[in-house]
């Protein structure tokens, strides 16, 4: 009975059906939005249709946060059933109840143990949206919390120093250094923007933040310290310029002084990425990945003496990240990304050898952590049945214990679910294009099925294998097709790829979605007559940039928080992202990109949008202002083009709470209901 009612939902040809079902009270009346939504041009939500629905909202993951010090305990984020959003928890052991740590209604999901003795955790948190994340202290046995630094910046935890081990003729250890780093907000610059920003790295014991100690003051954005010397007296900064350029300076901590380790000052050398991961337990080299010799990022070692780089895990045809070492530096986790897949290599730490690994549970394998005195390294694994379950391996017996289990609603069995595979097409240049597909269960739902196509942010985002999570309910419930794309710019496929459509080669990436389009059109099982294209973020430009060139070949589309105007965008985006923002889409202050800008814009061909569109917007965004969203609506609604518009008051850059993302789904089945589903003429 519930899949028939599900069914009633599709298109008037199956009312005399839907007449013959029971009702409930429960299924009368519709779903009231709640005061932080702002809703516009949205039909009712009836309860009939949430009541079918709600099951596929309840899924709930554990990510891994930092281990405990000295016992065999982890810190984890989650979010209870009932609440509306993630908060940090202690889990004192495999499977064990979660005991929570953080509350209130803001979220609280990054965080780490003081390295010492583990009787804090210093926090991340910011206010609706905002992503100003200020630091504080929790104090675990009081559960005491004190802020750390200042409110008119934004702080990140970078790293800790050692420090644990007593200096010469000191009677204790020394307490526990907290490095980390900040940026100036817009909020406080007179006027709202500022033309430059510089970030800071700071010192910190939290135990007495009021002693503070600025290290360094850099200039521009995109700063962050990732490791630090073995005797605490350099850091390891990366200095991000764009996803194709960044370099590795070093820091030292008493002087201040820095210098540019790679590429090396003065050279010729290409544009190529650097990420400094690890100094070598006896502080001569440093482990960094890059992809400098290469079209993938690789596993380097760099000789501080000599400036001599080897090259580790060429053997490796994919890019690699060093997600952890252990606390005497001779094991490195490295992640491997295998065409969207997550995969374990561990590596000796001194030779930069890669050593033999265990066969690990089926996924996606991500967030890698030793444990600083076990050696057990933390993993979280994401598959087609299940978001974010944590487990542990003990690298010497390679042993694999299972700490959280994926909660699901009751009555749905994940297990059933289908599984991502991965299509490929080629796009109006010979390139090849690929992608993750979904497809409806044929034995429920024959014949050609209606097609989602939900584009990745970023841009130099990717499309990886995991858990569908609510769009289960669009493939088994509505058997709709669900295909994520992976556009040029992407990242996971050479940084060759990831450049092709910066600046001027923009329109590139859309028209691989055209070329999409023509491929689902040759595919038996897809209806190339009914396609929604739906993104977030960039993803949200691309869906708007596709609704313009593709207009008669789609449904509709549904855009989430994306661009809708370049040079309004770059206007407008918070200070310390800017510069970082040009890098990629183009510097908006040249004449010539400008008028590209101008010519390429959703807001400039709005009138080109014939078919019915959903804009979803954060109020307090400060990557893609509100504004952004604004303007689009306006212009496409003064068009005569029908628009769905929800926008929340207490959100930023996409729905964190519950109840938010929730009424945001619920729209969306509505709308899916009358395009994509709406019967063909």
């Amino acid at each position: 009975m519930r899949t028939l009612s599900v069914l009633c939902l599709l298109g008037a040809t199956l009312a005399a059906a839907c007449s013959n079902l029971p009702t409930s009270p429960a299924d009368n009346g519709v779903l009231a939005p709640n005061a932080n939504l702002v809703v516009q041009g949205i039909p009712p939500v009836p309860m009939a249709l949430v009541n079918s629905v709600q099951r596929y909202t309840e899924f709930r993951g554990t990510a891994f946060v930092d281990w405990h010090p000295n016992q065999r305990e982890m810190l984890v984020a989650h979010r209870l059933a009932g609440a509306s959003v993630p908060q940090l928890f202690r889990l004192s052991g495999p499977m064990a109840d979660l005991e929570p740590l953080t509350e209130g209604n803001e979220p609280a999901t990054t965080g780490s143990y003081d390295p010492r003795d583990g009787h804090y955790i210093v926090f991340q948190r910011s206010a609706g949206g905002s992503e100003a994340d200020q630091l504080y202290r929790l104090d675990l046995d009081t559960r005491l919390v004190t802020p750390i630094g200042e409110p008119n910046q934004r702080h990140a935890i970078n790293v800790w120093l050692h420090g644990q081990e007593r200096a010469p003729g000191a009677a204790a250890k020394p307490p526990a250094r907290l490095i980390s780093s900040s940026v100036p907000l817009d909020r406080t610059a007179e006027g709202g923007k500022r033309a430059s920003v510089d970030t800071a790295i700071w010192l910190t014991d939290p135990l007495k933040p009021e002693e503070r100690r600025k290290l360094a003051e850099l200039p521009g954005g995109g700063w962050e310290a990732t490791a630090v010397s073995p005797d605490d007296r350099q850091l390891a900064l990366t200095h991000y310029i764009s996803a194709n350029e960044s370099e590795i300076w070093l820091l030292d901590m008493a002087s201040g002084q820095r210098r540019q380790l790679l590429p090396a000052a003065g050279t010729a050398a290409a544009k190529a990425s650097y990420t400094p991961a690890a100094f070598q337990p006896d502080g001569k080299g440093l482990i960094f990945t890059s992809d400098r010799d290469g079209e993938f990022q690789e596993l380097m070692r760099l000789d501080l003496a000599s400036g001599a780089v080897m090259r580790a895990s060429r053997h490796i045809h994919w890019d690699v990240s060093v997600s952890s070492q252990t606390e005497d530096g001779t094991l490195l986790a490295v992640l491997a990304n295998e065409d969207g897949m997550g995969t374990l290599h561990l590596f000796d730490g001194r030779t930069v050898a890669e050593v033999p690994q265990p066969k690990l549970p089926e996924g996606t394998v991500a967030q890698l952590h030793f444990h600083p005195a076990t050696r057990e390294l933390a993993f979280a694994v994401n598959n087609s049945t299940g978001p974010g379950q944590l487990y542990s391996l003990n690298p010497a017996s390679g042993q694999v214990q299972q700490w959280t289990r994926a909660f699901a609603p009751e009555g749905l069995d994940a297990s059933k679910f289908a599984a991502q595979q991965i299509v490929r097409w080629k796009s109006f240049d010979g390139l090849v294009i690929s992608g993750l597909i979904t497809r409806a269960p044929a034995a429920r739902f024959p014949g050609k099925r209606p097609v989602l196509i939900d584009i990745h942010g970023g841009p130099e985002g990717q499309s990886e294998f995991g858990f569908n999570g609510r769009g289960n309910y669009f493939i088994d419930e509505l058997g709709v097709t669900l295909i994520r794309p992976n556009v040029r710019g992407s990242s996971g496929y050479g940084k060759t790829f990831l450049a092709l459509d910066n600046g001027f080669k923009r329109e590139d990436s859309v028209k691989d979605i055209g070329a999409l389009l023509d491929w689902i059109a040759t595919q038996p099982d897809l209806d190339a007559s009914r396609v929604l294209v739906t993104g977030g973020s960039y993803g949200g430009y691309m869906s708007l940039a596709v609704a313009t060139h593709y207009s008669d070949r789609i449904a509709g589309n549904i855009d989430v928080v994306g661009i809708s105007h370049f040079v309004t965008f770059l206007s407008n985006t918070e200070s310390y992202r800017r510069d970082l923002r040009r890098a990629e889409y183009g510097d908006e202050r040249d004449p010539a990109m400008k008028a590209f800008m101008e010519q390429i814009s959703p807001l400039t061909n709005a009138a080109k949008i014939h078919k019915p569109i959903f804009v979803v917007q954060g109020k307090n965004d400060p990557r893609v202002p509100y504004t952004e969203a604004e303007q689009i609506v306006a212009k496409v609604r003064a068009n005569g083009t029908p628009v769905w518009y929800l926008r929340a008051e207490n959100e930023g850059h996409g729905f964190r709470r519950k109840e938010n993302a929730d009424y945001q789904f619920y729209a969306m089945v509505l709308f899916m209901q009358q395009t994509l589903l709406k019967p063909q003429p």
